[in-house]
């Protein structure tokens, strides 16, 4: 819901309605929301409440600088890395992505593009490197989904990944990483303004 905009920055959080919602007690909730606040997600005050978290634009240029910079090695590495049956993986993930984008189905094309990225990351073969890129894939997320929001940016971060899979499928490390750190940096630079201003 925070993802998808469904809860808005500087929205504050009603327990109670989304204790109804999801047919829960206020005990797990409370702890889920404290998972969300350790990864950004929410901002818990005393005495006032759960606060969906804002993202200044500062903020936001540092977390794509820093993904781009890992998907970049990652690409790179997976190019030396994978095996045939993790390219064809790659390409079925990739055609079902491209499927949900003939559809305009924007929430699956999301789930699929997300899986893309992070099986790139996963076939680096690098463990450090993919817990550091998970650890910030919570607060990313919401960015690049408010991204393809725009229909031009939707259609061109298509054309994009075809061209990073195309680099992959040759083994082409450098083009493939210089590829998808332009892609991530560019869903970065839309993204800014998109979350609201500074962190509560």
């Amino acid at each position: 819901m925070i993802t998808t905009g469904e809860l808005a920055p500087g929205t504050r959080i009603s327990e109670g309605d989304l204790c109804r919602q999801f047919e829960i007690s206020r005990t797990p909730l409370r702890e889920a929301l404290k998972v969300l606040a350790s990864e950004g997600l929410v901002s818990l005050r005393p005495h006032r409440g759960t606060f969906v978290s804002e993202i200044s634009d500062e903020e936001v240029t540092a977390l794509f600088e820093v993904v781009g910079g890992l998907e970049r090695l990652a690409a790179e590495l997976a190019a030396e890395r994978m095996s045939e049956m993790d390219l064809d993986e790659l390409r079925m993930l990739h055609d079902r992505m491209e499927l949900c984008h003939s559809a305009r189905e924007r929430g699956d094309y999301f789930r699929v593009n997300q899986q893309i990225h992070d099986q790139i990351v996963r076939l680096a073969g690098n463990a450090v490197l993919e817990s550091t890129h998970a650890s910030l894939m919570t607060r990313v997320r919401r960015v690049r989904y408010l991204a393809i929001q725009s229909q031009e940016r939707w259609n061109e971060s298509v054309d994009e990944h075809r061209a990073i899979l195309d680099a992959l499928a040759v083994r082409d490390g450098c083009r493939a990483g210089t590829l998808i750190q332009a892609h991530v940096r560019k869903t970065g630079a839309l993204g800014r303004g998109s979350i609201g201003g500074s962190l509560p």
